[in-house]
Order: C-alpha cells, then sequence, then structure tokens
C-alpha cells in the first residue's frame, strides 16, 4: 500500500513528476530511432503522444515549462536491453503516479496510463524471457545492472525537504515493489529460502485482471 502523504507534499510530488514525464518523453523519443518489433514502435508513438500531453498538463498545473533539450539521451540498442531499461522506469513512473493520485485525486487518468505503460512493458519483457535464450539471459544481465542503479534514482526522485519526515518508508515501499514486479515477472530470481514478498500478491492480482499485448 502506498504510504500517504500530507498536502505539504503535492508541489514536490507534482515537480517531481514534471521531471519525470520530461524525461519519459524524450526517452520514448529515443526509443522509436532504435531496432524495435513494429508492434511496439506503434505503441511507442502513442506512448509519446500521451506523455507530450501529460507534460502541457503539469507545466499548466506549475506555471513553469520543463527544461528543453535538443539532443536525445542515448537508450540501449538491443531491444531486451531496452525492453528492461523501459519497463523498469514505467515502474518507478507507476509508483510516483500513486503518490499523485493519492494528493490529487483529479489526476487519476495519469495513473490509469501508466498502469497501460507498464503492463505493455511487462508483457514485452514475459515474452523476452518466456523465449530462453541468449536474449531472456541478456534481459536478466540488463534488470540485474539497472536495479543496480534503482537505489540512487530513487533518492533525486524524493528529494525535497518536504518529503524528509517520509524519505525512508516511500524509498524502501518503492524498491520493493519494484523488486516484486521484477521476480514476478522473472527478470530477478529470488535468493533461496526468501519469503513472498507482501506486494507480490497484490501485484499478481494486478496483473491477472488486465492482460496489455504489445499488438493492442
Amino acid at each position: 500500500m502506498t504510504h500517504p502523504l500530507p498536502s505539504s507534499c503535492e508541489r514536490a510530488i507534482l515537480e517531481q513528476f514534471l521531471k519525470a514525464e520530461a524525461m519519459a518523453l524524450w526517452a520514448v523519443r529515443s526509443a522509436q530511432a532504435q531496432d524495435v518489433p513494429s508492434a511496439v514502435l506503434q505503441f511507442l508513438r502513442r506512448h509519446e503522444e500521451e506523455e507530450a500531453q501529460h507534460l502541457k498538463q503539469f507545466e499548466l498545473l506549475l506555471g513553469t515549462s520543463s527544461h528543453g533539450k535538443t539532443v536525445l539521451p542515448r537508450m540501449p540498442s538491443q531491444w531486451r536491453v531496452l525492453a528492461v531499461h523501459l519497463y523498469g522506469y514505467e515502474t518507478l513512473g507507476l509508483e510516483f503516479a500513486k503518490l499523485l493520485v493519492g494528493l490529487r485525486p483529479d489526476l487519476a487518468s495519469i495513473l490509469k496510463d501508466e498502469e497501460v505503460h507498464v503492463g505493455f512493458f511487462e508483457h514485452a519483457v514475459h515474452t523476452i524471457l518466456v523465449h530462453g535464450g541468449p536474449a531472456a539471459d541478456g534481459a536478466r544481465q540488463a534488470a540485474q545492472a539497472w536495479r543496480r542503479r534503482l537505489p540512487r534514482t530513487v533518492d533525486r526522485y524524493l528529494h525535497d525537504e518536504s518529503l524528509a519526515p517520509f524519505r525512508d518508508v516511500l524509498r524502501q515501499h518503492i524498491l520493493d515493489v519494484i523488486d516484486a514486479r521484477f521476480l514476478v515477472v522473472g527478470l530477478l530470481i529470488r535468493p533461496e529460502g526468501q519469503g513472498v514478498s507482501p506486494v507480490k500478491t497484490a501485484i499478481g492480482e494486478a496483473r491477472a485482471s488486465a492482460v496489455f499485448e504489445p499488438n493492442g
């Protein structure tokens, strides 16, 4: 369950979401230049349009503009690595969308969009893994590398002073949820003897309630 935040944290979450949406927009644009399956390319194009709409929405809410980029960020060229990269950051975005909606229920449509994005890339990663072989091994290696960088990324997302009283709890919750997702989909292997994550059941139910196909 996402930790409830007081209204004093609203602007910090909105500002962080503005930055995250700007990063997501440019990442999705860059990903379209890589060698990806045609159905994925179609989804990325729709994804870009949604991210652009979200960005404008947050710019209006905050009365500010996002930092404009002139050069697209470098993205992994191999699809098995790129899929993990996009899936990881979408799962992180989803957790912040939950925090956002807790403060601003009127922005529930943002959460719904994030759930669709996570579902799509989760399905894409699962497809890579079920085929096994070098592609699956490469995806798991990419997930391990991405996961090692995740705590520093989360710390940047939670840097605002208004979040200080909740930072440790939020940080651990976000890491636990993402670990559980990676375990459920098969990107990470649970250490032998380790119990079931408390968030695994909720994630499993969410996955069972909706199936997102890459060619949808």
